[in-house]
C-alpha cells in the first residue's frame, strides 16, 4: 500500500521504497576483556549494511549503519552459545531484508521503519530485543541514504520531520501535532559528556593492571580519567554484593580524588530480587567511604533479568533512587508498564531502532507525568558509522552524556582500511584523533566534540570500504 505522507500540521514527508540491501561483517577482537552481568566477551563481529533507496522520481542513493552482534546481551539465556547468539543476530538482518525487499508501494521513511520492525519481530516471535536488531540497522541506513539524496543533515531531516513521524504508523498515545512541535524543538550541541563504563574486569588502580596490553592506551581506571579527564561513569555490578561492595569502595577511593563526579550503576539484570539490591544499597548508604559516591549516582539501570523485571515492583527502592529500564525495554508499552512499578528512566540505544528513542523523547516531554528521563547507554559502538550515528541521535535527543566503551574495548577502526580510516578522519577531526593504527576517539576534558556529525547524511561524511569486508551469507 502507498502511505500518506501527510504528518502533522503542514509537513509533508518524502516517500521512498528500499529497492537493496547488502551486508557485510567484520570480526572486531577486544583489546580487553569486557565483563557484563555473567559474560566475558573478547571478540565479537560488526555488522555492517549498505541499503538503496529510491524516490518518487526514481532517484536512487546508498547509505550504511553498522552496529557490534554482541553475545549475551539481547539474549542471556546461558544455555546459548555465543554463536548462537551471533545468529539471532544474523537471523534478524536476514529476515528483516527480505521483508524490505518485498514488493510495495513507496513510504515515509518512519512507516518503513515500523512496518519492518513490526513484521521482523512477526516473523521471530520471542524476543522482541533481538527481532528488532536487523530493522535497526535497515532503518538508519536507509535514513543515511535519504539524507544523502536530498542533500541535508541527518539533524534536518529529523527537526523538519522528513522522516515522516505520523500518519497510521504513529502510536495511538501520541499527538501528530505535539511531535511535530517536539521535533522542531530539538538542538543538537557541538559536544557531550563521555560516560565512561567501568567493566566488572577493568583494572581499578595501576597497582591492578597484571598484563600490560602496552598499545598506548589506558587500561586502569586511574589511567582513563589521566587521559581523557572523565567526569561522568558507569559502573557495572555482579550481583553478589560483597564483591560488588568491596569494588565500589576501591573504585570510590578512586573517583574521590576529582573534585565533582557523577556515576550511574548497571545492574546488567544480575539481582534475584528488590530486597538483594536493598541490602547492597543499605551497606553503601552505611559506609562513610561511600557518601560522595552514594551522592554522585543519577540512576540505577536494569537490575532484574528482564524474566522477572516486569513482575517486580521496586517498591521503597523507587524513593531512594531514580530507577531506569534497558534490557526489559523491547516494545512500544515496555516503558509505561514499567512506570507503574517504579521507573522513571528509559534508555536510547541505536540497535532498537532511532524512531523508538524519537517516540520516547516526545512521549517524555509531551506527557503529564514529571521526572520521567531519557538515557544515552553503549552496545560497544565502534568508532566509524556505529558510534557517529549514536552520538548524533543522542545529541539531538538533547542528552548531555552518553556511555562510551567501545573506544575503551576496541583500539581505533579496527579491521578497516587504510583508506576507510583515512576518510573518516579527514571528514570529522573533531571527533577523532590520530593513533597508532589510525583514528581514535577523542575525549577531551572528559567530552567529545560532534559538530562535524552535522554533515549531509547520517552523521558521517564518508562511507565504509565494503569492498574489503567479508559479505553476509
Amino acid at each position: 500500500m502507498t502511505m500518506d505522507r501527510s504528518v502533522g500540521g503542514s509537513v509533508t514527508a518524502p516517500l521512498i521504497r528500499i529497492i537493496e540491501i547488502d551486508a557485510f561483517e567484520r570480526d572486531i577482537k577486544l583489546r580487553l576483556p569486557f565483563r557484563f552481568g555473567a559474560s566475558t566477551l573478547e571478540k565479537a563481529p560488526q555488522a555492517f549494511l549498505r541499503v538503496r533507496i529510491e524516490d518518487e522520481e526514481g532517484r536512487t542513493a546508498l547509505g550504511a549503519a553498522a552496529e557490534m552482534m554482541m553475545p549475551k546481551w539481547f539474549d542471556k539465556n546461558p544455555a546459548l552459545m555465543p554463536a548462537q547468539n551471533v545468529d539471532q543476530l544474523l537471523t534478524s538482518i536476514r529476515t528483516a531484508a527480505a521483508a524490505s525487499l518485498e514488493p510495495s508501494g513507496p513510504t515515509t521513511l518512519f512507516a518503513a521503519a515500523r512496518l519492518n520492525e513490526m513484521e521482523t519481530v512477526r516473523r521471530l516471535p520471542g524476543n522482541p530485543l533481538a527481532a528488532c536488531f536487523g530493522p535497526s540497522l535497515i532503518a538508519r541506513a536507509a535514513l543515511d541514504a535519504y539524507c544523502r539524496l536530498a542533500g541535508i543533515s541527518f539533524f534536518e531531516a529529523v527537526r523538519g520531520n522528513l522522516v515522516g513521524i505520523g500518519g497510521p504508523m504513529l502510536p495511538d498515545d501520541i499527538d501528530a501535532d505535539a511531535a511535530l512541535a517536539v521535533l522542531s524543538d530539538l538542538r543538537p550541541a557541538g559536544s557531550i559528556s563521555a560516560r565512561h563504563t567501568i567493566g566488572l574486569l577493568d583494572p581499578i588502580t595501576e597497582g591492578d593492571v597484571v598484563h600490560p596490553v602496552d598499545d598506548g592506551l589506558p587500561e586502569s581506571l586511574e589511567a582513563v580519567i589521566t587521559r581523557y579527564g572523565n567526569r561522568w561513569f558507569k559502573i557495572k555490578l555482579s550481583g553478589a554484593i560483597d564483591a560488588d561492595f568491596d569494588r565500589l569502595m576501591r573504585i570510590a577511593a578512586v573517583l574521590d580524588r576529582m573534585p565533582d563526579y557523577r556515576v550511574t550503576v548497571d545492574g546488567n539484570e544480575q539481582f534475584g530480587a528488590a530486597e538483594q539490591l536493598a541490602a547492597l544499597l543499605a551497606q553503601i548508604e552505611a559506609m562513610p567511604q561511600l557518601a560522595r559516591l552514594r551522592a554522585a549516582i543519577a540512576f540505577v539501570e536494569q537490575p532484574f533479568s528482564r524474566a522477572i523485571t516486569m513482575d517486580t515492583p521496586l517498591g521503597d527502592l523507587a524513593a531512594q533512587l531514580p530507577f531506569l529500564i534497558d534490557e526489559s525495554d523491547d516494545g512500544d508499552g515496555a516503558f509505561a508498564s514499567a512506570r507503574r512499578l517504579g521507573y522513571t528512566g528509559v534508555s536510547s540505544k541505536t540497535c532498537k531502532g532511532i524512531y523508538r528513542s524519537l517516540l520516547k523523547a516526545i512521549r517524555i516531554r509531551t506527557g503529564t507525568v514529571p521526572g520521567l528521563f531519557l538515557s544515552g547507554e553503549d552496545l560497544t559502538c565502534q568508532a566509524g558509522l556505529a558510534v557517529q550515528q549514536d552520538l548524533a541521535l543522542v545529541s539531538l535527543l538533547g542528552l548531555s552524556h552518553v556511555e562510551r566503551n567501545g573506544h575503551h574495548y576496541v583500539a581505533g577502526m579496527q579491521g578497516a582500511s587504510q583508506a576507510e580510516k583515512a576518510r573518516f578522519a579527514a571528514a570529522h577531526p573533531d571527533l577523532y584523533e590520530q593513533g597508532a593504527d589510525g583514528p581514535l576517539l577523542s575525549i577531551r576534558d572528559g567530552r567529545i566534540a560532534i559538530a562535524s556529525l552535522g554533515t549531509v547524511g547520517y552523521a558521517s561524511g564518508a562511507l565504509p570500504d565494503f569492498e574489503a569486508m567479508t559479505p553476509l551469507s
